[in-house]
């Protein structure tokens, strides 16, 4: 009878859009029905400004580039911040362990998208499965204008607390990926644009041209529909990943130059393939490049 009852309670909770069958992805009709929840957060992670001319009634904002993601580590910019430090902004969003997260990017381009992808992950690595994104951000809210839109600041909400289970199967450190380097026999997708990943171009956080020897490029543009807000269906995914030559599944680590473009490969491989044997090169190419000694393929020279 027990068994009974409890599958009910559950069967409830995902017709209702509970929680405990929290998706990677969310639609605009889940928003509109779920935004007011207690149990939910909809967590706006578009620029301060962007935020501040529109966004979905109830949100909250938080910044990426300043409110504490990601820090500087042993002269390495934007590494994944202290778990203690992490637990402190996540509660101060009013975020605690029982909360249902919804992030909101902006939507415009896949490298906003990469936000939302990049703190995902982060709640992912702290042990919170509770989160997912708004497929195709605040410009999918906006499609519809009989959707309403707030602006301006909004006031902080009670904070919370919030305690981490840290994951360390999603994350790849630099001896990771050295190992293999060496091996060759975990695939490396390099998530960076094509000029980036033959070595025309770099970010000029990172010290030399190229990307890591052995690296299949995957471009983070190709995973959303015309490189906008939209992520592609699983199908033509799959596609896109045998054009690059790259698999589908078994351990494979993705990378770009500071682990916020490679966070949309990781989430389009590890949550929506369900290849949960994909890791995230934190540092990426400013970490690695910042070693003189460490090997770097330059594909094009001149």
């Amino acid at each position: 009878m027990k068994t009974l009852i409890a599958v009910a309670i559950l069967s409830v909770m995902v017709v209702l859009g509970g929680n405990a069958e929290a998706q990677p992805l969310v639609e605009v009709g889940w928003i509109k029905a779920n935004k007011d929840r207690p149990d939910v957060v909809v967590l706006d992670v578009q620029t301060p400004s962007a935020f501040a001319a529109a966004h979905i009634p109830g949100a909250i904002h938080t910044d990426f580039a300043k409110a504490g993601w990601r820090v500087e580590k042993n002269g390495i910019p934007d590494m994944l911040n202290d778990v203690d430090k992490l637990e402190a902004l996540i509660g101060s969003l009013g975020i605690d362990n029982a909360t249902q997260v919804i992030l909101v990017p902006q939507g415009a381009n896949a490298g906003e998208v990469g936000v939302a992808t990049r703190i995902y992950w982060t709640f992912k690595i702290l042990g919170h499965d509770q989160v997912s994104i708004l497929n195709g951000g605040q410009a999918a809210w906006a499609a519809d204008k009989a959707n309403p839109v707030a602006n301006g600041a909004v006031a902080p909400r009670t904070a919370k607390a919030f305690k981490a289970t840290f994951r360390p199967d999603i994350l790849a450190t630099k001896d990771q990926v050295a190992r293999a380097v060496e091996s060759g026999g975990v695939p490396l997708i390099d998530s960076r644009s094509e000029d980036q990943h033959m070595g025309i171009n770099r970010n000029p956080k990172a010290k030399r041209n190229g990307t890591l020897p052995g690296a299949l490029n995957l471009p983070n543009s190709w995973m959303t529909e015309n490189n906008g807000g939209k992520f592609r269906d699983a199908d033509t995914i799959r596609k896109l990943y045998a054009i690059a030559g790259a698999p589908t599944s078994g351990a494979q680590i993705t990378f770009c130059n500071t682990g916020h473009l490679a966070s949309v490969g990781w989430f389009v491989s590890h949550e929506l393939l369900g290849n949960t044997q994909t890791r995230l090169y934190d540092g990426s190419m400013v970490e690695w490049t910042a070693d003189a000694n460490a090997a770097v393929l330059q594909k094009v020279t001149y």
